[in-house]
């Protein structure tokens, strides 16, 4: 919108839980943009004035550093809001962090006492939550609730967006997975030209032995509404081979995914 914007990340690295891969390709976009971003940063004293705010830092490198900004946006994360819920009185049980603790099921230590949503492990998203109220009532009419927390899907809702489900490419190395991975780029994706937003990719992670997707990671055009094919993909527990074979509309931006599956077995068609 015309602004200069920077952000001052304490990490050293740029969106560490996405794919390595994905991250890269997001902040490639961002720098196009203008945005500018500092990474492995120390915030000192910010003082407030009549022109704006002014912040001390120290970079990288550990260089004494100064920003002056109309506006400050502090953004370092949540917590889950239990504080006042007078949790003592009741024997409510707490984890070091504040949350709620609960069983597979969602049941605290309490008798007939359910918790779900952000006061509870896992990831802080509304689609979790919604998953994990519908469950609980479920288990409380004594039917069988479902929550998967291995095919939630995960948005980063920025221009372009950011998407995944599964697992990242470092997590697999971590683990020590034998895996297969095929990538697709939107630049070679007809829809994605005509939209005139080619930016990013879809990458598909497969097991090397059983081809199970594993993990699918996008950025670029619609992220967000792509990434449900590979949720269904992965809760039927579909391999790469599989989406590969399945007829996508052309045009259509979902056409990278199916390529991004032909390409974990080295076999695109339209690059």
């Amino acid at each position: 919108l015309g602004a200069e914007v920077t952000i001052l990340e304490g990490l050293p690295t740029f969106l560490g839980a996405v794919d390595e891969q994905i991250a890269k390709e997001a902040k490639k976009a961002f720098d196009k943009q203008g945005l500018k971003i500092e990474l492995g940063v120390k915030v000192g004293e910010i003082k407030t004035g009549k022109k704006g705010v002014s912040i001390a830092y120290t970079n990288a490198k550990g260089e004494a550093q100064s920003l002056d900004v109309d506006k400050l946006i502090v953004s370092i994360g949540r917590v889950p809001n239990t504080i006042g819920l007078n949790t003592e009185a009741v024997g409510l049980q707490l984890d070091e962090r504040g949350a709620i603790v609960v069983d597979a099921d969602c049941k605290t230590n309490l008798p007939g006492i359910w918790a779900v949503g952000d006061v509870v492990r896992g990831p802080m998203l509304a689609h979790k939550a919604e998953e994990e109220g519908v469950a609980v009532a479920e288990r409380i009419a004594g039917q069988h609730g479902h929550v998967n927390f291995n095919t939630i899907p995960w948005v980063i809702y920025t221009s372009p967006e950011i998407a995944w489900v599964g697992r990242t490419e470092q997590q697999l190395k971590a683990d020590g997975v034998k895996y297969k991975a095929g990538s697709f780029p939107f630049l070679a994706n007809g829809r994605a030209r005509a939209l005139g937003d080619t930016t990013g990719m879809v990458k598909m992670l497969a097991d090397a032995e059983t081809d199970e997707i594993l993990g699918v990671h996008i950025v670029g055009p619609q992220a967000s509404e792509l990434i449900s094919e590979a949720v269904v993909a992965m809760e039927f527990k579909a391999s790469s081979e599989d989406i590969a074979r399945i007829c996508h509309a052309h045009p259509s931006l979902s056409e990278a995914t199916k390529e991004a599956a032909l390409a974990v077995d080295k076999r695109t068609l339209n690059f």
